[in-house]
C-alpha cells in the first residue's frame, strides 16, 4: 500500500506540474502559490531534485525589490480564478498579488539541501537563493514589525494561509464592506460553497485589497493602514523556523553574516512568542495588535507554533493538548477545537484537517522529542489519504474529502511522511 500511495502522490505532482512551477490543483487554483510551491518542492526533492530547486527558484524570480515574495504569481491568463491581476493591479511585468504568505522557503531550502544526493551539485543553486530568502525575512521584520517586537503581523487573512479561521472573526468586523467593487467569485464554481469562505468574508477580503491598492502597494505604509493586524503564532513559528534553518544552511555555505542575522531573528522571535501563550488552552493564541489583546480562539495556529524550537515544556503542553483533541475526532489535527461553538468540520479552516499543517506540527514535535503524538498525526494523515485520496482538506471525523481534488501539496506531504527511499 505504501508503494502505491507514493506512486499516486508522484502522479499528482506530475499532473499539476507546469514546467517551472506547479499549480495547487486544476481549476480552483490555476496559478503559482507561494507556500504551496515551497512545500510541493519538498515532494519533488524525493524523486526529481532538479525540478524541486526549479520550483523555488521560479518563485523567487518574482520577488519584489523591497524583498517581499508575493503569494500568487499569475504566469498565464486564466479567468477561472478571482481575484485575478485586474483586481490586484500591482504593476509587475509578470502580474502578482500584493500580499505574501507563510515563509516556508528557508525551511524547505535547508531540508532539500541536506537530503540531496549530491550537495556539491546543487550548492551554487542553494547559495544563490540564500540572500533572496534572507531579504524576505528582513522585509518581514522591517515592514510587518515596525515597533521591533520580534513578531510580525499579517494584514490580510489570505497571508496566513488560514483564510477564514475563527481567529480572524472579531478583528474582521473592523474591516468595512462599503465601496467594494462588484465581483463574481470563481471558487464556488469549482468547489462546494459549503466548504468555502462566506460571501461576507469575501467582501472584506476585497475591501482590504482595494485599500492596499489605493496606497500603491507601498509596504512601508500598509501595516499601519490596515484595520486588520494579527500576530499569528503559527505564521511566526514558520518564520522563526525558516530563519533558524537558513542560518544553518548559510553557515554550511560560508555565508556567515546571513547566518548571524538569521540566528538573531530566530532568537528574538522565540523570546517574544511566550507572550502569546495561554494557560487556559495549553497552546499559543493570536494577538490582535490593533487593540493589544490575545484572541480567545483555540485554533490550529497556536498548535503550529510547535514547528519552531519552542521551550520543551511548551511543546509538552501542546502534545497534551493534541492528545485531548484526538479524543474528539477520528483524524488529527482539526483546524479548530471541535468543542468550540464555531467549529465547522467541512468549512475550510474552521475545522477540517490539512496535511501541510499536520506535517509541520509533527515535524516540530518530533524535534522536541514528543514522538508519540507526532506518530499519531502522521499515521492519521496517511489514513486520510487511504480513505479519501489527495484532497485539499478533510472532515476530521468522517474523512470526507473537501475543497479541491488531486491536490499538489497534499501529495507532497504524503511523500515526505512516508519512507522517502520508496519514492525513488
Amino acid at each position: 500500500m505504501t508503494r502505491k500511495l507514493l506512486e499516486q502522490a508522484i502522479e499528482v505532482l506530475r499532473k499539476n506540474d507546469r514546467g517551472a512551477y506547479t499549480v495547487p490543483t486544476d481549476g480552483l487554483y490555476p496559478f503559482q502559490w507561494n507556500w504551496d510551491s515551497c512545500l510541493s518542492a519538498l515532494g519533488f526533492s524525493h524523486f526529481d531534485e532538479d525540478r524541486a530547486w526549479t520550483e523555488v527558484e521560479t518563485l523567487f524570480v518574482h520577488q519584489w525589490d523591497d524583498g517581499m515574495v508575493p503569494h500568487i504569481i499569475f504566469h498565464q491568463h486564466d479567468d477561472g480564478y478571482f481575484p485575478g491581476p485586474d483586481v490586484w493591479r500591482t504593476g509587475r511585468k509578470v502580474p502578482t498579488s500584493g500580499i505574501t504568505q507563510p515563509p516556508v522557503a528557508g525551511f524547505a531550502a535547508r531540508r532539500m539541501f541536506e537530503t540531496a544526493t549530491n550537495r556539491e551539485k546543487i550548492a551554487d543553486r542553494a547559495k544563490a537563493l540564500l540572500p533572496r530568502i534572507h531579504a524576505w525575512h528582513e522585509w518581514f521584520f522591517r515592514c510587518r514589525d515596525p515597533q521591533g517586537t520580534g513578531l510580525v503581523a499579517i494584514i490580510h487573512p489570505w497571508e496566513s494561509g488560514r483564510d477564514n479561521s475563527v481567529d480572524w472573526d472579531a478583528a474582521f468586523q473592523r474591516v468595512p464592506t462599503d465601496g467594494v467593487e462588484p465581483f463574481t467569485r470563481r471558487d464556488t464554481q469549482h468547489a462546494n460553497p459549503e466548504h468555502r469562505p462566506t460571501q461576507a468574508q469575501y467582501e472584506r477580503y476585497i475591501w482590504l485589497v482595494q485599500k492596499f491598492r489605493s496606497l500603491n502597494w507601498d509596504n512601508s505604509k500598509l501595516h499601519d493602514a490596515s484595520p486588520f493586524q494579527l500576530v499569528d503564532p503559527g505564521f511566526n513559528a514558520i518564520l522563526i523556523r525558516s530563519c533558524s534553518d537558513l542560518a544553518i544552511l548559510a553557515e554550511h555555505l560560508e555565508e556567515h553574516e546571513i547566518a548571524a542575522q538569521s540566528r538573531q531573528f530566530a532568537a528574538r522571535g522565540l523570546a517574544a512568542m511566550d507572550a502569546l501563550w495561554s494557560e487556559k488552552w495549553g497552546q499559543y493564541l493570536c494577538l490582535d495588535r490593533t487593540i493589544g489583546t490575545l484572541v480567545d480562539s483555540p485554533s490550529i495556529g497556536g498548535l503550529l507554533a510547535a514547528f519552531a524550537a519552542i521551550p520543551s515544556h511548551r511543546a509538552g503542553a501542546i502534545a497534551a493538548r493534541l492528545t485531548k483533541l484526538g479524543e474528539q475526532v477520528e483524524y488529527l489535527v482539526p483546524s479548530h477545537d471541535p468543542s468550540a461553538p464555531e467549529f465547522d468540520s467541512l468549512r475550510y479552516w474552521r475545522g477540517p484537517v490539512w496535511l501541510i499543517v499536520n506535517y509541520m506540527i509533527a515535524d516540530g514535535l518530533t524535534q522536541a522529542g514528543e514522538t508519540l503524538i507526532a506518530s499519531r498525526i502522521k499515521g492519521d494523515s496517511v489514513r486520510l489519504i487511504e480513505e479519501s485520496g489527495f484532497a485539499e482538506y478533510y472532515d476530521p471525523r468522517t474523512a470526507e474529502p473537501c475543497g479541491g481534488g488531486q491536490f499538489t501539496w497534499t501529495a507532497a506531504m504524503v511523500i515526505e511522511i512516508l519512507d522517502p527511499k520508496l519514492a525513488t
